[in-house]
């Protein structure tokens, strides 16, 4: 009852015009059967009585096959599929009735027959459909006269025929606009000649000079050019087609991943885009799972891995999110990106709050009693490090450990720790404290599994990953700033070479790696490491920036090079000799063997890095911390 409660005053219209056909249809077949014979007439008193019955059960039929709550504007063919379905059991129900019921016990003969039957089945189907396509022709002509007739720009789709399929369904339901496709550049050639959805393939991504002045001649220039997923695939080469289309002077938009289930909308091209490295695919639902109704705090909430992991978990269905930052400006914009968020159904909740401050951590996560700690708060860019490398003491190693210990001390089910592929053999202070702060999370959380307990031990996992692309001191937002500046752009090194990955997939990748640490069998591993594809050397993506705003490296925008900082290394490597990998069966995840001190040894460290530190002794905090990380300068730099 439930169910029929919900149908609407359009669904009971929809219901009203597919019982009327269908009574249509049954009584078509009958006339067509038995036209022009007196045995029409002598049926037409038991159909009387047979058709509130046939008309009942046709209801039941329409309910059950969601006919009834189908939208006509959108339908396709799963929904012409559906109409056959539900005519073959309306059939087969005659026809169990003629045969069955009504032959044996009524008639004493068939009162239906085949042919009337099979008639029915026919012009069931016809009957069904009609009106629902002619609907759905009429609002697709519609849709397209006013998309063509208001404002719509020629344009372009670039890419194969199949992502232009999707953009093409999208301007005709309206869910893209002020565009209108006048042709198809597709990198296939199996793709050339052919019409999608009316639109012509007019030519390969090459072509697209020759296409342009084609349509000029004719009067009718193209404005637009629309970058679909296919037209980023290395083969199609995106850098030099932006160029073209930049002197073409045409306006070039993407349409972002199609398998998101998002509705299709235009964005700007991105130096994202032009990686060209396949993003992991994220079980969502896994997130999903260990997010929902959770408790989750995140220190540094306010920085660019921060913001984005509140941002996560209140879209994979957190109940309550603390946001721990010492920044107020930071804090107050993340506070309200999730206020204006659409999905925001979380209590959030932030606090101005210096992870080095134990006393005040351990009250704010105290008094939470979070499931989840995520810590992202931390000083991270290395040639500042390389200065005020004691401050990177202060809050990389005793920042970590305060939250760390307050995690422990609320119960929480897990501590994620953000680290860096940096922490690997490190020859920075960046890598060096936060291997240091690894270790201890490593050495804590194998303590708690040996501690005796009637409950599953908390996790304590550290997740490292390269650099993120437009985070806050990445190379990104610099090189954008130097091009709009004219140039020059600088780069440290020729051959400086970093992995990089978006802030989207390694936040998603993140979480992933917290549900395998909380998995019931316990894995046996506490850091991992995001697998971010192949490096990519930084001088070329200085020239693809740069060729993205439709510019010529070394002609419109100089390079220049500027020596490598103190604290960098050419090559950034993603495990140890000491470590190797582990595989987990995740995708996009690895792990590395456990290696770190005992907890007494690293408390013996701790406590001489704080009597070092009161006294502002930096030759004892150095040969501590050397002899905590051996590794640190080794030949891996």
């Amino acid at each position: 009852m439930t169910r029929l409660a919900q149908l609407t005053s359009r669904n009971l219209l929809i219901a009203a015009h597919d019982l009327l056909v269908s009574v249509a249809a049954l009584f078509a077949a009958f006339y067509i059967r038995f036209e022009g014979a007196s045995s029409f007439w002598e049926r037409v008193p038991l159909l009387l009585q047979l058709l509130p019955y046939f008309i009942a059960f046709s209801f039941v039929v329409f309910y059950f096959s969601n006919l009834l709550t189908t939208k006509w504007r959108f339908i396709s063919l799963p929904d012409a599929l559906n109409i056959v379905r539900v005519a073959t059991v309306l059939t087969l129900a005659l026809l169990v009735l003629d045969y069955i019921i009504v032959a044996p016990n009524v008639r004493g003969t068939f009162f239906f027959g085949k042919l009337t039957i099979i008639l029915y089945w026919f012009l069931e189907i016809l009957a069904l459909s009609a009106l629902r396509f002619a609907y759905r022709y009429f609002r697709y002509t519609r849709v397209r006269h006013h998309a063509k007739a208001v404002d719509s720009a020629p344009a372009l789709l670039i890419g194969r025929a199949a992502d232009a399929e999707v953009v093409l369904r999208g301007i005709e339901s309206g869910a893209v606009k002020r565009i209108w496709p006048i042709g198809i550049l597709s990198p296939s050639t199996a793709d050339r000649g052919q019409l999608i959805r009316g639109v012509p393939v007019l030519g390969g991504i090459d072509d697209v000079e020759d296409v342009a002045a084609d349509f000029a001649r004719r009067g009718k220039p193209i404005a637009r050019a629309l970058m679909m997923p296919s037209a980023f695939e290395a083969d199609c080469h995106p850098e030099t087609f932006l160029m073209r289309a930049r002197r073409l002077r045409l306006i070039v938009s993407r349409l972002p991943s199609l398998e998101s289930g998002d509705a299709p909308r235009l964005a700007p091209v991105a130096v994202e885009d032009l990686l060209l490295r396949p993003s992991e695919k994220i079980d969502y639902g896994r997130l999903e799972a260990l997010v929902k109704g959770k408790a989750v705090v995140v220190t540094g909430g306010g920085g660019s891995i921060g913001a984005e992991i509140c941002q996560r978990v209140v879209a994979f269905g957190a109940a309550r999110l603390l946001i721990l930052e010492n920044s107020e400006p930071a804090l107050y914009a993340i506070t309200e990106v999730l206020a204006a968020a659409p999905e925001a159904n979380a209590a959030v909740e932030g606090r101005i709050a210096d992870i080095r401050d134990r006393d005040r951590v351990f009250a704010l996560i105290g008094e939470f009693k979070p499931d989840l700690v995520f810590h992202a708060a931390a000083l991270k860019h290395v040639p500042i490090l390389e200065r005020d490398w004691s401050e990177g003491v202060k809050t990389n190693i005793f920042g970590s450990i305060n939250v760390a210990d307050a995690a422990v001390a609320s119960g929480a089910e897990a501590m994620v720790m953000i680290s860096t592929d940096k922490a690997i053999e490190p020859v920075s202070m960046l890598g060096l404290t936060k291997r240091f702060a690894e270790m201890y999370c490593q050495a804590l959380d194998r303590q708690l599994a040996e501690r005796p307990s009637g409950r599953p031990p908390m996790r304590l996992i550290s997740v490292r990953f390269g650099n993120v692309l437009a985070s806050n001191g990445s190379v990104v937002p610099k090189f954008k700033a130097q091009i709009e500046a004219g140039g020059p752009v600088t780069v440290t090194h020729p051959d400086m070479v970093r992995y990089f990955m978006t802030i989207r997939e390694a936040c998603d990748l993140v979480i992933t790696a917290a549900s395998h640490a909380l998995a019931p069998d316990r894995p046996g591993v506490s850091v991992y490491v995001l697998n971010m594809g192949q490096p990519v050397r930084i001088v070329e993506l200085a020239e693809r920036m740069i060729r993205l705003s439709g510019l010529q490296p070394g002609y419109d925008v100089e390079i220049v090079f500027t020596g490598i900082r103190p604290g960098e290394r050419l090559n950034e490597i993603l495990f140890a000799s000491e470590e190797p990998a582990v595989e987990i069966g995740v995708a996009g995840i690895m792990a590395a063997k456990p290696n770190e001190p005992p907890m007494q040894t690293l408390k013996a460290w701790i406590a001489a890095l704080d009597q070092a530190i009161a006294r502002n002794d930096p030759v004892t905090i150095k040969a501590v911390l050397k002899d905590a990380v051996p590794e640190f300068g080794s030949s891996a730099a």
